[in-house]
């Protein structure tokens, strides 16, 4: 079973290392899979996201109004001050999602820990600070689906049509990582981005590590 609070801890002091050494125009990188923001930007949304959650301020989620003022209101501030933020809140938030099932926002924090390391061009996270994401969100995003998704010792979907990916190319094109073609370089017709993809299909092409 996986320990979704150390996971998180994980990557929150991950990200902090890596944020806290980067050059002033490395943190002004954009970052390719969200929507027009920075290196910083994205570790602004982290605090913000995690911020409202703990404060209950959670009308309008996860609209992309909602995570554009987590960025909005940390305009300016140090990217020491962000990490201080999600570091401060991190028992206050894992205390409101102890027992959720679906543990949203360690997800998302695996999800923009990916997106950084795609833009700056650090390659793939290692494996257990993103399988167990994949674990809990391929059956539910492909179990219903006419497919069989085989995904390193995985196997995901409804039956149908056999598709064969790498576990970490599928972690990034549940959560709408990849384009529909990158997707159907792999996977042909056999899925459909728009049912699959949680934060719905993207035709822009992503950088792949």
């Amino acid at each position: 079973m996986t320990d979704w609070a150390q996971l998180y801890r994980d990557h929150v002091d991950a990200v902090a290392a890596m944020a806290t050494h980067l050059t002033d125009d490395e943190l002004a990188t954009m970052v390719p899979a969200t929507p027009r923001w920075t290196v910083q930007d994205v570790v602004a949304h982290l605090a913000g996201g995690s911020a409202d959650i703990i404060n209950g301020r959670m009308d309008g989620a996860p609209s992309p109004q909602w995570t554009d003022r987590h960025v909005s209101e940390r305009i300016g501030l140090p990217v020491a001050d962000l990490i201080a933020e999600i570091r401060a809140g991190t028992d206050a938030l894992l205390a409101a999602i102890e027992g959720v099932d679906r543990p949203a926002p360690i997800w998302n924090i695996a999800v923009h820990h990916a997106d950084l390391h795609e833009a700056l061009g650090r390659g793939e996270m290692a494996a257990p600070m993103w399988q167990p994401v994949l674990d809990g969100v391929a059956p539910y995003k492909l179990g219903e689906q006419a497919v069989t998704v085989y995904a390193g010792d995985a196997a995901y979907g409804g039956g149908g049509p056999e598709v064969t990916v790498p576990p970490y190319e599928l972690f990034r094109a549940l959560f709408s990582r990849r384009s529909r073609g990158q997707i159907a370089a792999w996977a042909g017709g056999a899925v459909d981005p728009d049912q699959v993809c949680v934060f719905g299909a993207r035709d822009d092409d992503q950088p792949v590590p």
